[in-house]
C-alpha cells in the first residue's frame, strides 16, 4: 500500500506536479524512441533505455498521484509504487527489467539478447501507454 511506502521512507508527498507529469511523460516518450533506434546497434543500451522509458513513466505516475521517490533506492521506490497500479505481470516485468538493466549497465556487456531487447522495447511501449491511461483517468 502507498501508506507503507511512505512509512518506509521510499516516497514523499509532492504538490503541484501537473507540469512535472507532462515533462516526465515527454522524457518517457523520448527514451522509448531512442530505445527503438538502438535496437539495431546495441541490445544492452536498447534494453537499458527501454527500462528508463518505463522508469520515467512510473515517475510521472507518482507525480500525478502526489508523490515522488525518496531515499537512495529511487528506482526501487518507483517500481514498488507502480505495483499498486499496474497489473501484476507488468509490475513483475518492470522489476525484472530493473535487475537486468543493472547487470547490463554495471556488470557485463553483451548480456542482453536480440529477443530480450526487442521484447523490452515492446513491453516498455505497452507499459508507457498503460501508465498514461491511468494518469488520464
Amino acid at each position: 500500500m502507498i501508506e507503507d511506502l511512505e512509512r518506509e521512507g521510499l516516497i514523499r508527498p509532492l504538490s503541484g506536479g501537473n507540469e512535472r507529469v507532462k515533462d516526465t511523460l515527454a522524457l518517457a516518450h523520448r527514451d522509448l524512441d531512442v530505445a527503438k533506434k538502438l535496437l539495431h546497434s546495441s541490445n544492452d543500451w536498447a534494453f537499458s533505455v527501454a527500462y528508463n522509458a518505463i522508469l520515467q513513466a512510473g515517475r510521472a505516475l507518482m507525480f500525478s498521484k502526489g508523490y515522488r521517490p525518496a531515499g537512495s533506492n529511487q528506482h526501487i521506490s518507483v517500481v514498488r509504487f507502480c505495483e499498486e497500479f499496474l497489473r501484476p505481470d507488468d509490475a513483475r516485468w518492470f522489476e525484472r527489467m530493473r535487475r537486468k538493466r543493472h547487470q547490463a549497465v554495471y556488470d557485463s556487456t553483451g548480456s542482453v539478447s536480440d529477443q530480450e531487447a526487442e521484447n523490452a522495447v515492446k513491453k516498455a511501449e505497452a507499459i508507457l501507454y498503460m501508465i498514461e491511461s491511468i494518469i488520464h483517468e
